[in-house]
């Protein structure tokens, strides 16, 4: 991957936040970091073609539009079709996440996450019948787990803002002894980050 000077450092500090609801965000966000419009739009531009950027995306506040049944559904996946699988359950438009992480044998059989929202369960119960239908899933585990609560949402945060005069410290992936990637948890979890499928 490219190394990020400075200014790009912060762009993405910037506008990992998410962008202005202005008619002109790029104008807003140049303004703040010391740049045109034209060089916004232009430094994002490269940044999506290096693949420092890999997208560009909205996260919709699903509640607040009446979907308030959120199901992570976890499947027992045999380990040579988890990829081919996670594609195709993808693939579902009413699929918004799809991901593996490691099983936690022997209590914990399940190898890949997908998120379903609906307005109601019955959607969300019979959105899933469909999948297994269609895709002919009905002889792999899997459960339903319904959130209860929704305590945060919104994209990572990669970079640390910092002030314009301050050089802002990306992120360097670490390796082990082993020259493997160290797993890193989610805060309160035992279950490791595991790159998404879909």
């Amino acid at each position: 991957m490219t190394k990020l000077d400075p200014i790009d450092q912060q762009l993405i500090a910037t506008i990992q936040g998410g962008l202005p609801l202005r008619s002109r965000p790029y104008e807003e966000i140049g303004q703040q970091i010391g740049l045109t419009e034209t060089q916004v739009i232009e430094r994002i531009r490269r940044l999506q073609e290096n693949g420092t950027i890999k997208r560009l995306g909205v996260v919709v506040k699903h509640r607040a539009l009446g979907f308030i049944a959120n199901a992570m559904v976890v499947w027992d996946i045999p380990d040579n079709e988890v990829k081919t699988l996670a594609k195709k359950l993808a693939a579902f438009e009413c699929v918004t996440l799809c991901y593996q992480r490691p099983r936690r044998l022997p209590q914990w059989r399940y190898n890949l996450f997908t998120m379903i929202h609906g307005r109601n369960r019955d959607s969300v119960l019979q959105r899933l019948d469909d999948i297994v239908s269609v895709l002919g899933l009905e002889h792999i585990p899997h459960e339903p787990l319904f959130s209860t609560k929704q305590f945060k949402q919104r994209g990572g945060i990669y970079i640390q803002a910092a002030s314009p005069n301050k050089t802002i410290p990306f992120p360097q992936k670490k390796r082990s002894q082993a020259g493997h990637q160290p797993q890193k948890n989610l805060p309160g979890s035992a279950l490791p980050l595991v790159p998404r499928y879909a």
